[in-house]
């Protein structure tokens, strides 16, 4: 089974990495590249704000401008308060492209920062099989692992941003 996990740091504590990382908005603006959006998928989904424990989010996206796909995840665990002053949160794919896909999201507290400003680790793992058994492995190595890697990248520097300028 593939597996990505790419650490940033970000310049705020463990709460606010976790709340920005929650805002279905930050995707929408990382996601520019491929046209990455939330759209409407029924009851208990959500497009705009804030997503918790048991919402869905269906995604709609264009990778390289051309090929549509659509890929809806559900939030399967949130911990905002784990021991150390540790967060978490799950999502999986309900239904899309893969055959199976889980994204784990991890925040640690770091040591302050310059003048005592709260630093935290934030830790995607993300792990995923394709469709169509040899197809599907050639397909991650060619264009799936960098692609995933390249939108997990944008989304980290999103959130980099955002709590920059508060």
């Amino acid at each position: 089974m593939p597996t990505i996990e790419v650490s940033t740091d970000l310049p705020t504590d463990v709460a606010t990495a976790l709340a920005v990382s929650l805002d279905l908005d930050v995707e929408r603006v990382a996601g520019r590249r491929h046209r990455v959006r939330p759209v409407p998928a029924g009851e208990g989904s959500r497009t705009t704000g804030r997503i918790a424990a048991g919402e869905r989010v269906r995604w709609a996206l264009r990778l390289y401008g051309v090929v549509p796909l659509r890929h809806t995840t559900e939030i399967l665990e949130l911990q905002p308060e784990l021991p150390g002053g540790r967060a978490r949160f799950v999502d999986a794919m309900v239904s899309g492209a893969f055959a199976s896909f889980h994204h784990e999201h991890l925040f640690d507290p770091l040591p302050p920062g310059p003048g005592g400003s709260p630093r935290s680790r934030s830790t995607d793992r993300m792990t995923w099989v394709s469709p169509l058994g040899p197809l599907g492995r050639v397909a991650d190595a060619v264009v799936v692992r960098r692609t995933l890697a390249g939108l997990l990248r944008d989304r980290n520097a999103e959130i980099g941003r955002r709590v920059r300028t508060g």
